[in-house]
């Protein structure tokens, strides 16, 4: 009986394939017709949106003949992790027609992926999975929360005098998109949005039924935002982007004059940071969600450029990766003079014992170095645990797009 992986091959996926490529994204997740008009657009413009996104992806398939039948697409993007802006490789469009499942096309698929973003100089990934124990076995961990709330209108904050003001504006006012530059660079973990970013961040609603509460302070400089939408009496709170607390009370100020007109304040927060602290009254229905999964791709070349919290005392890690060869083994780390990293492979100080999932997840400080020893994701002494508590920054990740 012949293997079916003798009749296919593996190659690049052009904008010739374009159709081929959403067809097989539809069908894999289920995206409707329905849902695609739902989402404001009209026949054949989903397609043409997502062209840009094709021509500035590598993508690349396994193809029966003409057919494609298994694809994934690296969307380059840029993030910061902890002030320090990496080029990073978005995983996405990923998936198999069910007749080829299992013949193992995609754990190949994902080897090249790896090798396409090492030789890029994309020291880490991104994604969203639709399968989380799916992309473990591939080297991805969580590494940013999705938060809900619902915030009854009798819970509402009162209002607190703030010296500046809101104004409503288009969802893409340029006031909009300076806010969020600005915040992106003084917050680990979010996206340095560029248009085809901000495209992308709309791709699945209809821009046009969403409005900007714009804070501006008593100098007229804006400094938060709230997109969002009314229906049904609900405020729908798509994202709140906040400079200063004081743009975080006017923007409250702005959301709690709609007394009148809602019932309910429906939202969503992306960061570990639940919302019912800072509210008088906190019997809030909240939930909490792991929303993306991150993956180191070449350990040395990460940490060679990882902006640690302060030098500390040698250490070094001794790390598995089911995926890419070149990250198994020994990685030393101790600090020049001058407070620079510098990565070996020679054990130096203490050891620590991880796989590649745990350190990419306690680089991004989603867990504590602590936290994972005790629940035995890492194997480590109490000094080398200190060290890395030390050196390790506290930031938790913020991640609000979708790709």
């Amino acid at each position: 009986m012949s293997n079916i992986r003798d009749d296919l091959e593996i190659r690049r996926v052009t904008t010739d394939d374009l159709e081929q490529f959403n067809d097989l994204l539809a069908y894999v997740f289920q995206v409707t017709a329905k849902e695609v008009e739902e989402s404001g657009y009209e026949d054949g413009e989903l397609e043409r949106a997502k062209r840009p996104v094709l021509e500035k992806s590598d993508v690349i398939g396994w193809f029966h003949g003409d057919e494609l039948i298994s694809q994934l697409a690296i969307y380059p993007c840029r993030v910061n992790i902890h002030g320090t802006v990496f080029d990073m490789a978005g995983l996405t469009g990923v998936g198999t027609y069910p007749e080829y499942a299992g013949n193992g096309l995609m754990h190949d698929l994902v080897k090249l992926g790896l090798d396409h973003m090492r030789e890029h100089h994309q020291w880490i990934s991104y994604l969203y999975p639709y399968s989380i124990p799916f992309y473990r076995k591939k080297g991805w961990e969580i590494m940013s929360d999705h938060l809900t709330f619902d915030v009854k209108d009798t819970q509402l904050p009162k209002a607190i005098e703030v010296p500046g003001h809101v104004e409503r504006l288009d969802s893409d006012d340029a006031d909009v998109i300076e806010i969020y530059d600005r915040f992106a660079v003084h917050t680990h973990g979010a996206m340095i949005r560029n248009q085809l970013n901000w495209d992308e961040y709309w791709r699945w609603e209809n821009e046009e039924e969403r409005t900007a509460g714009v804070y501006y302070d008593a100098n007229d400089v804006p400094q938060g935002f709230v997109l969002y939408w009314i229906a049904d009496e609900v405020f729908h709170v798509k994202e709140m982007v906040y400079i200063t607390q004081e743009a975080r009370l006017g923007l409250w100020n702005f959301i709690a004059a709609h007394f009148s007109m809602v019932e309910h304040v429906k939202g969503n927060i992306y960061k570990n940071e639940p919302l019912h602290f800072l509210l008088e009254d906190g019997d809030i229905y909240q939930t909490i969600h792991p929303y993306y999964m991150a993956r180191i791709v070449d350990v040395a070349e990460f940490l060679k450029r990882y902006p640690f919290a302060e030098p500390g005392e040698p250490v070094h890690f001794i790390v598995s990766d089911p995926l890419a060869e070149w990250n198994n083994g020994i990685f030393g780390l101790y600090w020049n003079p001058d407070g620079s990293p510098h990565v070996t492979r020679r054990p130096v100080g203490e050891a620590v014992e991880l796989d590649i999932q745990t350190l990419t997840t306690m680089l991004m400080s989603y867990r504590r170095p602590s936290y994972l020893a005790t629940i035995e994701r890492l194997t480590a002494s109490k000094k080398a645990l200190k060290i890395l508590e030390n050196v390790i920054p506290m930031d938790e990740p913020y991640f609000s797009d979708y790709f």
